[in-house]
């Protein structure tokens, strides 16, 4: 089994009571960032592309455009750190637990800033303690300092933070779904 299959398996075993989360609670307040056509990078098995439908996705991940491909969804397959599209393609791009994958993300935040229009918002999503704890790919924990610092050089300016469900140590550490997000625009 190759490491692409095994992830693959691993984003296929989430909880209904995530995918309600998510559906009822997460997409929607992400969407709201939003605007126009978006790039989702590191797209996964598409969920977000089911629930915001002006959205395609990217994954280095052959076997989850596959399943997105599947689903009805517009999906493409990237190499490392090369986003398959042209110079300002997008009005708006997200990462939602991506970043922290990603032992040096400086070639991909590079990139979407290439692909961004500008004025066009990125949106960065990343797990609080339990949440980085529970996945043994991770390779970087993001607190908001960490987060804003890596944006900053990689030229995006923050435009707002913000916790899901709720700001709260108590719950960064005992909630797996526990994330930090914060929007940013390129400069």
């Amino acid at each position: 089994m190759t490491a692409f299959d095994t992830y693959y398996s691993y984003l296929r075993t989430r909880s209904l009571k995530g995918l309600i989360y998510r559906r009822l609670f997460l997409y929607p307040r992400l969407s709201k960032q939003l605007s126009g056509v978006a790039l989702d990078i590191g797209c996964g098995i598409g969920d977000f592309l089911a629930f915001r439908k002006e959205t395609v996705g990217v994954d280095i991940n052959p076997k989850l455009v596959a399943h997105c491909h599947a689903r009805g969804l517009t999906a493409h397959v990237m190499a490392p750190d090369v986003l398959p599209f042209g110079d300002g393609s997008f009005d708006a791009g997200i990462m939602d637990n991506v970043l922290e994958h990603i032992n040096e993300p400086g070639p991909l935040l590079a990139e979407a800033h290439r692909v961004l229009k500008p004025g066009a918002t990125l949106v960065i999503g990343v797990p609080g303690q339990k949440g980085y704890q529970a996945d043994p790919d991770h390779k970087i924990f993001y607190n908001e300092e960490r987060l804003i610092r890596r944006l900053a050089d990689s030229g995006f300016e923050l435009k707002r933070s913000f916790y899901m469900p709720l700001p709260s140590t108590f719950l960064a550490h005992r909630l797996t779904q526990h994330c930090l997000y914060a929007t940013f625009k390129p400069l």
